[in-house]
């Protein structure tokens, strides 16, 4: 095992994934020239704390996309397990929506880090992806979903928010966008439309 294999300590840990969370916010938000000092002083942590783990900006930069492609694709699981698969679907679309914003704000300083055509992006697309046919399998499996749909088709459909037009009423736009999208899955699901009656038998015994 080399020292870089090494799991780190757990303070180490933790400022590692502060950085991350801080660069991931500024970076989105200031684009690619906000100072790796100040990234360094909203974690908490020294510049030289900073450097050992990321040597230099694109390193951050990277490194912080990745964090949020990570937490997307973990999320896909953790919603499967409190939440029945079309909902956990609708809620792992709003993540969807959270990592574009993010990744839209972090435009400048990602192309900066790493190529349009570097593997880093065809290996997020597939782990995304990856994500998303959890989702829509399981939703098949518990008959809350559709069993007809090609995972591959939901994602261009979904990818679609990337064109909305950026301003204030973006998030809005992006919701209803979504709606329509898990209202079109769940559309003839048999379970369903059981369901559905049960609910109406219910209220109006």
């Amino acid at each position: 095992m080399t020292v870089s294999d090494r799991p780190l300590r757990a303070d180490a840990q933790r400022n590692r994934d502060k950085l991350l969370a801080v660069a991931t916010l500024a970076f989105a938000a200031e684009g690619e020239d906000v100072a790796l000092e100040t990234i360094a002083a909203r974690a908490g942590v020294g510049i030289g704390t900073l450097y050992r783990h990321f040597p230099n900006r694109d390193a951050l930069v990277v490194a912080a996309y990745q964090h949020e492609v990570d937490a997307l694709c973990a999320a896909a699981a953790d919603l499967l397990a409190a939440q029945p698969a079309d909902e956990a679907l609708r809620a792992w679309a709003e993540r969807f929506a959270d990592y574009v914003a993010t990744k839209r704000g972090m435009g400048n300083a990602l192309r900066s880090a790493a190529a349009t055509d570097s593997p880093l992006f065809a290996r997020t697309r597939e782990r995304i992806l990856g994500a998303l046919r959890l989702l829509v399998e399981a939703g098949a499996a518990s008959g809350t979903l559709r069993t007809d749909v090609d995972p591959t088709d939901v994602m261009r459909v979904i990818n679609g928010i990337w064109y909305l037009p950026s301003g204030p009423q973006w998030r809005a736009d992006v919701g209803r966008m979504l709606d329509l999208v898990i209202d079109g899955l769940r559309y003839g699901v048999p379970q369903r439309k059981q369901r559905a009656r049960s609910v109406s038998a219910s209220a109006q015994s």
